[in-house]
């Protein structure tokens, strides 16, 4: 009975998307008809990475001759690797040099170390695409590693901005050794070496820098030896230029992304269901970092294979078509519900199911 009254639900669903991603293509078509610089797509990723890249050697340089305000860096830097971090999902699905695999393993080391902070894209791949797979299941790793199905609370909030944090606590938390373990050797591999560096010099910086706020409070200096002194300037510059920034966007990054996506509930296969758009004025600040995620990343889903680019140029018309097609739009409810597209007391018998499955 109930397979029988949910097929045609589902297959509703389908013509729902189908009808979306129609119209979201074909807008796509417009755009490249009326600007033929579109069609140059390896040319502007290129463009875009060497335009992003020069704006993050250019503020630094800035910063580190005394022309730029510290927290002026950090904030352009943090915008100009968002950039990368889009470019980087972008080759995920292969949109730049498909078919030369030179230029597009070059643009995939260079968007890396833009945001060495993250795991290693080659691994992230495989992690990606399966996410489109079993988006809002517990499968979907990329997005349960980033909080999304994770309770708010003090914990989530550690876990959203720090990636080390998050597998940290994850592995505080599993029952046995051989899980822990298991965390831990997961975590080293897709995390050396650039991460492991950014997150090490974080934790190095917040350390010396409490250690000294703390004693200056307590009125008894701490007397560092010169050589603590000299690594300890060459890590502020980091943190300013290169550390912070991406520190500020993988946090304004997975908030909207962990937020903006469903978990635990979601019907497989069912792209309506997978991701609200989430784009409050008050969101603003974080999507500035991010590169307006939570208002475009939910078009990708219907349409996979357009640029960021092109996605932020389709949202007027994306956005109508996905609230006529009933995709949510700045569902708050789930801040409450660890994301889950229905409140647990509310799920029928299938929702229960694919819980304990």
């Amino acid at each position: 009975m109930d397979r029988t009254s949910a097929s045609p639900q589902r297959h509703n669903a389908a013509q729902r998307s189908a009808h979306i991603r129609e119209v979201v293509l074909a807008k796509g078509v417009e755009l490249r008809e009326r600007y033929p610089i579109l069609n140059h797509q390896d040319a502007l990723g290129a463009g875009i990475l060497a335009f992003a890249l020069a704006g993050m050697i250019g503020s630094a340089a800035l910063y580190i001759t005394g022309h730029m305000a510290w927290w002026a860096c950090l904030l352009l830097n943090a915008f100009f690797a968002s950039l990368t971090h889009e470019l980087e999902h972008d080759l995920i699905h292969s949109m730049y040099f498909r078919k030369q695999r030179v230029p597009h393993n070059l643009m995939m080391g260079l968007v890396w170390l833009a945001r060495p902070s993250t795991i290693n894209p080659w691994i992230r791949r495989h992690l990606h695409l399966n996410h489109h797979k079993v988006s809002g299941t517990e499968t979907d790793m990329e997005e349960r590693a980033i909080t999304n199905g994770e309770p708010w609370g003090f914990a989530r909030l550690l876990m959203v901005g720090d990636n080390v944090m998050s597998a940290f606590i994850r592995m505080l938390r599993a029952r046995t050794w051989t899980h822990k373990f298991s965390i831990i050797k997961r975590t080293l591999k897709v995390y050396a070496p650039l991460a492991l560096v950014h997150w090490g010099a974080w934790y190095v910086f917040l350390g010396f820098h409490g250690a000294n706020g703390i004693a200056y409070l307590m009125g008894s200096p701490i007397e560092w030896s010169a050589t603590t002194l000299s690594v300890m300037q060459v890590i502020d510059i980091a943190a300013v230029v290169i550390i912070g920034p991406n520190v500020l966007r993988t946090f304004c990054l997975h908030f909207i992304s962990s937020n903006m996506h469903y978990y635990g509930d979601v019907e497989p296969g069912n792209v309506l269901q997978q991701c609200q758009v989430l784009n409050p004025w008050w969101l603003w600040p974080l999507q500035a970092f991010c590169f307006n995620f939570g208002s475009s990343h939910g078009i990708h889903h219907f349409v996979v294979k357009e640029p960021f680019y092109i996605r932020q140029l389709t949202v007027p018309v994306a956005h109508k078509v996905m609230r006529e097609m009933g995709v949510r739009f700045n569902d708050f409810g789930t801040f409450g519900r660890a994301n889950r597209f229905v409140r647990k007391e509310n799920e029928g018998l299938a929702g229960k199911a694919i819980e304990v499955n």
